[in-house]
């Protein structure tokens, strides 16, 4: 659901966050009048989106100048934010002393954390979610953003029980509400870019394309796109601490059917795209076993209880109406990406 999944020898990687670092330059006079944010995944999609966000936005550029981490200072995604003036600085996640660093003089943290689909996705994942919390609340950080996602097994009481990558970062944002740290959470929806890799149409072989699932054709995905939007929902935050403390904001545009998603291919491409329902069997034979398993209950959950429960449609809705800014139709998004088509086999 929540990116594109890659394949290496040695794990299963999303494509969320984290490229690599510069070192810890001194804190200029000047920069001590405004807020210090600290944002994670930068040169990733959710923490780049907001970190575009604050930069552009008159208010929030104004109130908060930018921290990062990365690990590569030649990497052209991190010369480009030290070039727009956000600090980047070198930290290691399973390392404390260099979180105390990065924290250190933060008033705010936008929190993100890679998923590695391995055997041990839910036993890193929550070692790094509750390292950075803690680390961040010895620091003195006033506020605490956390990208969160629904605790499936939970919500569909024990039904679907191969839904860890999103179980953890509920149980991470459990032990975050535990804490005497002001927060709040975020929880995005179906990225819109997964429609450009992993969820690319394929051709048919009669001129027409599919897009493949185990869902029925009704199911409906709260759409977001990650790397222009995340920001607008997040921004509200920043904005006012005391009013989102403790409340999850639902980040997506709208609830679209896969038929609809193929719908607005088909308009935007020109091609007949088409929606195939997949037997379960048959659509866990193109992927690992361990991600396979994890895929099919997380969309199968949806089908059955809505991304956020059966209040979904409510309560996204509600996230909209207080976002910065409108977020983006899929409509929008392939106007501006173009509808990516896989070639012949």
């Amino acid at each position: 659901m929540r990116d594109h999944i890659k394949i290496n020898r040695r794990s299963i990687r999303t494509d969320l966050d984290f490229v690599p670092y510069f070192p810890f330059p001194p804190l200029l006079a000047e920069e001590k009048m405004s807020k210090l944010l600290v944002v994670f995944g930068a040169t990733g999609q959710q923490g780049g989106s907001v970190v575009e966000t604050v930069l552009n936005d008159p208010q929030l550029s104004s109130e908060y100048r930018i921290r990062t981490l990365t690990r590569d200072p030649s990497k052209p995604a991190a010369q480009k934010l030290a070039q727009k003036g956000v600090e980047v600085l070198q930290a290691d996640l399973d390392d404390v002393a260099s979180l105390e660093r990065l924290f250190r003089g933060a008033n705010a943290v936008f929190a993100v954390t890679e998923t590695v689909h391995d055997e041990q996705t839910k036993a890193r994942d929550y070692a790094r979610g509750k390292a950075l919390v803690d680390a961040a609340s010895a620091a003195g950080v006033e506020f605490y953003i956390y990208s969160t996602l629904p605790a499936i097994t939970k919500i569909s009481n024990n039904r679907f029980k191969h839904g860890e990558h999103f179980d953890v970062k509920a149980e991470v944002e459990d032990y975050i509400r535990s804490l005497p740290i002001r927060s709040a959470f975020v929880s995005p929806g179906s990225f819109m870019q997964n429609f450009l890799g992993m969820m690319v149409p394929v051709p048919v072989g009669d001129g027409t394309f599919a897009v493949s699932s185990v869902v029925t054709p009704e199911t409906r995905l709260p759409m977001l796109d990650a790397a222009a939007d995340m920001g607008k929902f997040v921004a509200p935050m920043l904005l006012d601490p005391a009013k989102y403390q403790g409340r999850v904001v639902h980040a997506a545009t709208k609830l679209y059917s896969m038929n609809e998603i193929v719908k607005v291919m088909s308009d935007k491409s020109g091609k007949v795209v088409k929606y195939n329902q997949l037997p379960v069997n048959v659509f866990k034979s193109f992927m690992p076993p361990l991600v396979a398993d994890r895929v099919v209950d997380m969309m199968l959950y949806i089908q059955d209880f809505g991304c956020w429960g059966p209040e979904t449609e409510k309560i996204l809705a509600a996230s909209v109406a207080e976002a910065h800014g409108e977020p983006t139709t899929l409509e929008e998004f392939f106007d501006k990406h173009g509808v990516h088509l896989q070639s012949g086999p």
